[in-house]
């Protein structure tokens, strides 16, 4: 593979106020040995010095968003500056350490430049998980079967994905999916709807006993249920193309 055929990939982490985290998990992620983008998403005073400290290495780029906007607006900001920097992929990995890091190389290894295949990690979750959130995922994992009348999107909540930016950064542009958690659910559906390659690869996931979440019970479940039900209309507008590819996938 030629220098101009390898991609230019660099990692994705969305930071609001993870302060005790990053540090651990962006060295975890040293064994990639790529370049770190970090969108500070309005993290407070504390966690703000922390990612100061930690973007004066110059493998570090610090985006920093004025107030939090969600993490669909840290990636998108991540996105654009990935463009600026004329990369080809960004692997978007979360802040709070809970994704394992010998994981993530699969999916980058081997990487073309003009490769446009969406990348997205489905757990493998060990004792830590809680329960609720095990079996409340299947919500959205049904809801996203629905939307797409296809099992090709495994996971589409896991925060591992890896992005090919030029044509996502055209998704987006028409459809920006959302500011918040949203983003993770509907973006691979409108990808997979315009027809995008979708791969799967396994991650190991641990909940951190002292993890910090920034689910908001009744803000976030109602725009995910928003989210869904724009889905699931645009499924019957786009019935006969659904069902006509289904048709034509070998079994």
């Amino acid at each position: 593979m030629s220098s101009e055929d390898t991609a230019r990939i660099a990692v994705l982490v969305p930071v609001y106020n993870h302060a005790e985290a990053i540090g651990q998990t962006l060295s975890r992620l040293e064994l990639l040995g790529l370049p770190i983008i970090l969108v500070d998403d309005g993290s407070d005073a504390h966690c703000a010095r922390v990612l100061d400290d930690l973007a004066r290495d110059p493998q570090m780029d610090l985006v920093r968003l004025p107030v939090n906007r969600g993490k669909g607006a840290a990636i998108r900001a991540g996105l654009a500056r990935a463009a600026e920097r004329g990369l080809t992929h960004v692997l978007q990995v979360d802040a709070d350490g809970q994704h394992e890091a010998r994981d993530l190389p699969p999916f980058v290894e081997g990487l073309r430049a003009d490769d446009e295949t969406l990348l997205l990690g489905y757990p493998r979750f060990d004792a830590s998980v809680p329960r609720h959130r095990f079996y409340s995922r299947y919500i959205t994992h049904s809801l996203v079967w629905l939307a797409t009348l296809s099992f090709d999107l495994r996971d589409t909540m896991c925060g591992v994905k890896l992005y090919p930016v030029a044509a996502v950064n055209r998704l987006i542009a028409e459809y920006p999916c959302g500011d918040r958690m949203e983003f993770d659910s509907e973006l691979p559906v409108r990808w997979h709807w315009q027809g995008g390659r979708v791969g799967n690869l396994p991650v190991r996931v641990h909940y951190p006993i002292d993890g910090v979440s920034h689910f908001k019970l009744w803000r976030d479940n109602v725009l995910l249920a928003r989210m869904h039900l724009r889905l699931v209309l645009g499924m019957l507008g786009r019935l006969p193309t659904l069902l006509r590819r289904r048709q034509e996938t070998p079994s």
